[in-house]
């Protein structure tokens, strides 16, 4: 037996570190050992560790975002298009349910199934940075002055929306913390939950109106609004690349759920969240606008879910396909912002960073 003693007058403190070292064997993704500590230390996965280091370091706020700007051009009568502003409501509409159902799917579903305490500490990050994204679109809308009744219509009255949101939240009603993971058909419920919601919905779905968005911030419409999509298009990043390392975990632990049925099974949910996300992108650009092609969004998007059938080791739907939006990739540079108010630069990402994720979706 390996044992520390440490000894303090007449008591003596003997330490079992073949205990200990068998704790942290035990560590699993799931239906790993049962304990009522929160022991990070010592670490199993370090990737995720590292990532919610990184994602801390990335910690945004929407009120340090002026919105000025954007107010006075939704009031104006020459600044914008009626589509440019149609745009920016399919993105509220949409987003501020979607964030809740991502946040509320990994605080009552992924993070109450897995039982590493590091996969814990970087899911709850990950869920309170959905939190900041949907305070983000509150800070919009009022800004903005939209009805918010006008966003919860949209919810259930814009089919795309509805469809959509239906999509993801199927694989997860049914899933709660007192769910058993002890067969393989319930373990493959959770990779697809993970798969669904890291890869095909904050993957893929989601990039359509980053896009749209971003490229309205490109003509210097919504230099607010687009600013606080380029931070959360960043945060997304990190979500997506911890949703595949985890998938990937979860398979290596456990490689009786990899079947090629399984398999076939998630490159058809990637297929179904495509359709879904062309159609929704159809209803965001019912007509042309200023340098906006729903067609190269839609190829953007089929870019985009190869990246992400690529990254989980699956066949891709579109060989050989381009990025038709390469400017993206230069709007992900945002390690330093100007500060609006006092005109000096601001380090968001801060020196405590232990490094970050490669942002090679884009």
């Amino acid at each position: 037996m390996s044992t520390m003693n440490y000894t303090f007058g007449d008591r003596t403190y003997v330490l079992d570190m073949d205990q200990a070292e068998a704790a942290q064997a035990g560590k699993r993704v799931i239906n790993g050992r049962e304990t009522m500590t929160f022991n990070l230390l010592p670490l199993k996965y370090q990737w995720a560790y590292t990532l919610y280091r990184t994602m801390k370091a990335n910690h945004w706020e929407p009120e340090d975002i002026p919105m000025q700007k954007d107010i006075e051009q939704w009031r104006s009568d020459t600044a914008l298009k009626e589509i440019d502003r149609w745009i920016i409501r399919m993105a509220v509409g949409y987003f501020s349910a979607a964030e809740g159902i991502v946040g509320d799917n990994i605080i009552h579903v992924v993070r109450e199934l897995v039982t590493a305490s590091e996969l814990k500490l970087v899911l709850g990050r990950h869920a309170h940075e959905e939190n900041i994204h949907a305070d983000s679109l509150l800070y919009m809308i009022s800004s903005l002055g939209i009805n918010p009744h006008e966003c919860e219509a949209m919810f259930e009255d814009v089919e795309t929306i509805r469809r959509k949101n239906e999509f993801v939240t199927r694989t997860s009603q049914t899933m709660r913390r007192d769910m058993s993971l002890d067969t393989v058909e319930a373990r493959q419920l959770l990779a697809k939950n993970i798969f669904v919601f890291g890869q095909c919905m904050e993957g893929t779905q989601f990039y359509g109106l980053f896009g749209m968005v971003l490229s309205l911030y490109r003509q210097g419409k919504f230099p607010g609004i687009g600013q606080m999509f380029r931070y959360t298009l960043r945060d997304e990043s990190n979500h997506i690349e911890l949703f595949r390392q985890l998938l990937m975990e979860l398979v290596e632990e456990n490689p009786d759920i990899w079947t090629p049925q399984f398999r076939s099974e998630l490159v058809g949910l990637m297929k179904e969240a495509v359709s879904l996300e062309k159609a929704f992108i159809d209803d965001c650009l019912p007509v042309t606008g200023v340098g906006l092609s729903a067609e190269e969004f839609k190829q953007y998007i089929d870019y985009i879910a190869d990246r992400r059938l690529e990254g989980c080791g699956l066949p891709v739907l579109n060989p050989g396909i381009q990025n038709p939006l390469p400017w993206l990739a230069e709007l992900m540079d945002i390690k330093k912002e100007q500060n609006f108010f006092e005109g000096r630069v601001t380090e968001y990402q801060k020196s405590s960073a232990l490094g970050s994720v490669d942002d090679d979706e884009l």
